[in-house]
């Protein structure tokens, strides 16, 4: 059941003008495979095709894919088990990002942990909204009626599938079994009033899957 939908940004202009000026980035760090959509449909529509000089990080496996199929390209950086902004900024500790420009494309609710921690190296960083998460049209109707009879588990893949529930169903979310992707989501669920009893590890769909299945083996 979808909580959260994709939109464009309200103005796409930053994100054209910085699909025109890739060539001036060193990197590119991506947090989401939306971001990689979002930003390879804006180079599509432009006609641009990735530059190889440019320098991509990923946040993790399914973005990674995203980039292989998107942009046609490979991620330098992944972190090896923490998929989440601070394990990107440790797989990114050892490049020597100081004074590089560095292009962040991400949604409107995206955190500012990886801006913040490259500029700290001294890294000049663009923050771009490439894409919004809203909720689609007739997601209260279909949420009422799933959960109209005995719940047993709610899946949550990220905090802001966790507020979309929780704003349609208010106080009603208070003790809602949940399953969550990582601690991101997780630290989202507990402040929503969910009962979180399976956190993902690896922070993946993958992870999330094989931990419910461990919580439901006989």
């Amino acid at each position: 059941m979808a909580l959260i939908e994709l939109a464009p940004p309200l103005d796409p202009e930053p994100l054209r003008q910085a699909v025109a000026a890739l060539e001036g980035y060193q990197w590119v760090v991506f947090t989401s495979g939306n971001a990689v959509e979002a930003l390879a449909a804006a180079a599509a529509e432009a006609g641009r095709t990735w530059p190889v000089a440019v320098r991509i990080a990923s946040v993790g496996p399914s973005t990674t894919r995203a980039i292989r199929e998107r942009l046609h390209a490979d991620a330098g950086v992944e972190p090896a088990r923490d998929y989440r902004a601070e394990g990107l900024l440790a797989a990114l500790a050892p490049v020597a990002i100081e004074g590089q420009r560095v292009l962040l494309p991400v949604s409107d609710r995206a955190r500012d942990a990886i801006a913040v921690g490259l500029r700290a190296r001294g890294a000049r960083v663009d923050v771009v909204e490439a894409y919004r998460t809203v909720t689609p049209p007739g997601a209260a109707e279909a949420i009422e009626r799933a959960l109209a009879g005995p719940t047993d588990l709610v899946t949550l893949a990220s905090p802001s599938a966790v507020e979309g529930l929780s704003g349609v169903l208010g106080p009603r979310t208070e003790g809602l079994p949940a399953a969550v992707i990582g601690p991101l989501t997780e630290r989202a669920a507990r402040a929503a009033g969910l009962d979180v009893r399976v956190v993902a590890e690896p922070s993946t769909a993958e992870g999330l899957v094989e931990a419910i299945r461990r919580r439901f083996a006989p």
